[in-house]
């Protein structure tokens, strides 16, 4: 089982921000595309974001996109999430990944973000 630990997650109102992070210990991260995924309440898995091994190459929903920007930072083993722009469609427990993304083992316990006036 990989271990990742979300942060940052937290109570925004619309059109707000929030950044989230995921530190990597424990595995050779750089050598792994990365993933971010959500689930809202009652809802199945969704995934929000993906970034190659160097970083050069991102993915996004299109729910997101435009508003979401994936990064990571090799030198200290964290996977990023700018959210920008936030909508009340977004409040979901929001997880970092790594492939299979799916997979419960693959993925951290999660940070929470709410979109609430």
């Amino acid at each position: 089982e990989v271990q990742l630990v979300e942060s940052g997650g937290g109570l925004v109102q619309p059109g707000g921000s929030l950044r989230l992070s995921c530190a990597a210990p424990g595995f050779t991260f750089s050598s792994y595309w990365m993933y971010w995924v959500r689930q809202a309440p009652g809802k199945g898995l969704e995934w929000v974001s993906n970034i190659s091994d160097d970083g050069s190459i991102t993915s996004y929903a299109h729910s997101v996109k435009g508003r979401f920007t994936i990064s990571r930072d090799n030198a200290k083993n964290t996977l990023y999430l700018q959210m920008n722009s936030l909508k009340t469609e977004d409040t979901a427990m929001y997880y970092c990944a790594r492939s299979p993304w799916y997979e419960a083992s693959a993925r951290g316990q999660g940070t929470q973000v709410t979109v609430s006036s």
